[in-house]
């Protein structure tokens, strides 16, 4: 696999299209804090990780509206990908739906949203935009 974050990404929207409940991710700390980050902004509902005694996995469950079935997440898109990094700086970070939507990041200071990349003034790899 030469693009693990993509291959995430994939699987989630896969997940969501098709309505699924929960969703199964091959584990890595990237992936980890990536997942923590949509917890803490309300797009999905609850993870777990899952040490297999290889890789491990990361179970995710789908957040969705009650009544409508309509999915929190709109759509995830890779930025950043293995051909064509895309950096930026602290004082251009992208803004995702006018701040709506968040970007992930990841920075020397570890993976964050553009919101917490703007308070620390810390630049970076641009991973995702999700909304």
């Amino acid at each position: 696999m030469t693009d693990p974050i993509a291959d995430f990404l994939t699987r989630l929207r896969n997940a969501i299209m098709a309505n699924h409940k929960v969703v199964e991710v091959p584990a890595s700390n990237v992936k980890k804090e990536m997942t923590k980050i949509l917890k803490d902004k309300g797009y999905i509902l609850n993870y777990k990780f899952v040490d297999d005694g290889l890789q491990g996995v990361i179970k995710i469950a789908l957040k969705y509206h009650p009544e409508t079935k309509i999915p929190a997440i709109k759509d995830l898109k890779r930025v950043s990908k293995p051909g064509l990094r895309k950096y930026c700086g602290a004082l251009e970070l992208p803004r995702v739906l006018n701040g709506l939507g968040i970007a992930i990041l990841s920075t020397s200071q570890g993976v964050m949203t553009d919101k917490e990349a703007r308070q620390k003034h810390v630049g970076g790899e641009i991973l995702c935009y999700v909304y």
